[in-house]
């Protein structure tokens, strides 16, 4: 995403640089620790306290990020943090408690996108930025930051969907599948990593697309209580 923006063939724009880098770190700090969070409060919830012991039922950003992963959203628009550890045994189910635990980390971040639209369509109704002064430009710039907000986190929900290990996508599929190769597939889990960027570079137009169209469906939901 970064490079898109550095390479806009309608030309550069500091503004929209400073946009998407203000909002990727908002949600390095922010939805990434929400995400993880997210994880180990459905699994604590569930019967796991695996989380809760290690401090990982935090917001503090320092439990949670890991740097590649960092860099990847400041790059790419979409990365990872530590992940959370799950103890599947001490769920009742455990392969539905490892499913709900799964999800819990995209749905979160598809609220957050929801709630950033939702607080940029209240800016843009009460400020709809006529004229050319200062506060004009202000209000233009925080609604870009929470669009890229929206758009980042959506694409971290559509990323983590991606029903390959080690991602969320993967433990929400394994829920349907017989015992004996859901758990072949997570001893092999660690190896198929590379897999996934591989995915990515393949079909990174069709990722693209799907969270265009979530974000551009999320925006017209949050946009129809400002409807005139």
């Amino acid at each position: 995403m970064l490079i898109s923006i550095l390479f806009n063939g309608d030309g550069f724009s500091w503004a929209l640089l400073a946009g998407y880098l203000v909002a990727a770190l908002i949600n390095i700090f922010l939805s990434l620790p929400v995400h993880e969070c997210a994880h180990g409060f459905v699994a604590y919830k569930l019967g796991d306290p695996t989380a809760k012991y290690q401090g990982r039922l935090s917001l503090n950003p320092l439990k949670h990020i890991d740097y590649l992963g960092a860099v990847m959203i400041l790059l790419v628009g979409f990365g990872w943090a530590k992940p959370v550890e799950v103890d599947m045994r001490r769920f009742k189910n455990p392969k539905t408690g490892m499913a709900l635990t799964a999800l819990a980390g995209p749905v979160s971040n598809l609220l957050l996108a929801l709630i950033a639209l939702f607080i940029a369509n209240i800016l843009n109704y009460v400020f709809p930025g006529y004229g050319n002064n200062t506060a004009t430009t202000v209000m233009i710039f925080a609604i870009t930051v929470l669009f890229f907000i929206a758009q980042i986190n959506v694409s971290l929900a559509v990323f983590n969907l991606i029903p390959i290990p080690p991602l969320d996508g993967s433990r929400i599929l394994n829920a349907f599948l017989p015992d004996r190769i859901y758990y072949l597939l997570m001893r092999y889990e660690r190896y198929t990593f590379i897999a996934i960027f591989a995915l990515v570079y393949l079909f990174d137009d069709v990722l693209g697309g799907v969270s265009n169209r979530i974000v551009s469906f999320l925006s017209w939901l949050t946009a129809l209580p400002f409807a005139a």
